[in-house]
């Protein structure tokens, strides 16, 4: 997998009153950033969920109508 766009090096403790506001977070980022956040996201859940193996992709024809 690429490098990880998130950096999972830093951990801070605090109280939960103290929690930053996510969606102001968010929006200071560059779209292509968040993009390539939430693709980041799907591959590990898609690893997690479904493993290392590639499916199949199913392709379905309309034969006769």
């Amino acid at each position: 997998m690429e490098q990880d766009i998130v950096n999972r090096s830093f951990i801070r403790k605090g109280k939960i009153k103290e929690q930053g506001n996510d969606f102001a977070f968010w929006q200071s980022k560059p779209f292509l950033f968040r993009l390539a956040t939430i693709e980041q996201i799907r591959q590990e859940y898609n690893i997690w969920k479904y493993g290392t193996e590639q499916g199949f992709q199913r392709v379905y024809r309309i034969i006769k109508r």
